[in-house]
């Protein structure tokens, strides 16, 4: 088992009518994969996983799959705040033939560290498929320590972690406390080259949505030891970023991808469209990055 390495998109779910728009879907995977993204995740934060049902989630992944077709990693996003929905969600994917899970902390409940571990070391157990623990303080009010992490590492088919902590400097704390095969990523699109020098194998992104090649060159120069580089074309995003944030994401980012032609700013409650001014500020931004 083993799991990519360089620039995945966390991707939208496109939605018209209430329902998912799998017309825009395919279109925005094949674009992703002209674009030269490594991986693409299905069902995670950015694609509004809290209001799909289990019955959509797997009729996304199927979607995404049979439309793929093999040409890049299709990672599903399983994590709920309940061990047992997430195991469920879990198998479904194996199932379909997923080739990995993303599974964010569990949200609301806030457990322990020792929860924590209980929580994964049960995930991983009811699956072979590699999992992808995912730490994001900011949205779940639970912080899976770097201890935490490496402990969770022996465990065999647990094999990557998605820091969105905004902690760059927990790369060192755990390279060479996991196993060789580990892969860590970042979950912020702001730290992507600081992440990569400091030793991970490459991003979860929002930002790649709206600039796939450009997050992907950022990281794949950084693999190959182009810092420099990695540096340019971060600051270079930077305003992007800053953009694809000044809301709630995945608010921004689907309003963006509306703007360049992939599908309507639809959302489910309770998330909503940008405020007007945001609106007006996110066009011009895109239209300065010369994408609209």
């Amino acid at each position: 088992m083993s799991l990519f390495i360089g620039a995945g998109t966390a991707l939208i779910t496109p939605f018209s009518g209430g329902e998912i728009d799998y017309v825009t879907l395919e279109r925005l995977i094949n674009w992703q994969i002209e674009e030269s993204i490594d991986a693409i995740i299905i069902s995670g934060t950015t694609g509004e996983s809290p209001t799909l049902s289990r019955e959509e989630k797997k009729s996304l992944l199927d979607f995404a799959l049979k439309t793929v077709k093999g040409r890049v990693p299709v990672i599903a996003g399983t994590g709920t705040n309940s061990t047992s929905d997430s195991i469920l969600l879990s198998k479904d994917a194996e199932a379909l033939g997923a080739d990995g899970l993303l599974v964010v902390t569990p949200y609301y409940n806030k457990p322990s560290q020792r929860g924590l571990y209980a929580h994964y070391e049960a995930i991983a157990e009811a699956v072979s498929l590699p999992v992808i623990l995912y730490n994001v303080p900011g949205r779940t009010s639970v912080d899976l320590l770097p201890e935490t992490v490496i402990s969770l590492s022996k465990i065999p088919n647990i094999l990557g972690l998605k820091e969105a902590s905004g902690k760059p400097q927990r790369v060192e704390m755990l390279k060479g406390n996991v196993p060789e095969g580990f892969r860590i990523y970042t979950g912020n699109d702001p730290e992507i080259a600081e992440f990569m020098e400091r030793g991970a194998h490459g991003v979860i992104s929002v930002l790649s949505n709206v600039m796939p090649r450009l997050t992907h060159t950022l990281v794949s120069g950084s693999l190959e030891g182009k810092k420099e580089e990695a540096r340019t074309l971060q600051k270079k995003a930077e305003r992007l970023i800053e953009a694809l944030f000044m809301e709630t994401n995945p608010v921004p980012v689907k309003e963006a991808l509306a703007f360049m032609g992939f599908g309507n700013p639809e959302f489910r409650l309770p998330l909503v469209g940008l405020e007007t001014h945001h609106r007006e500020e996110l066009y011009e931004v895109l239209k300065q990055y010369e994408v609209v």
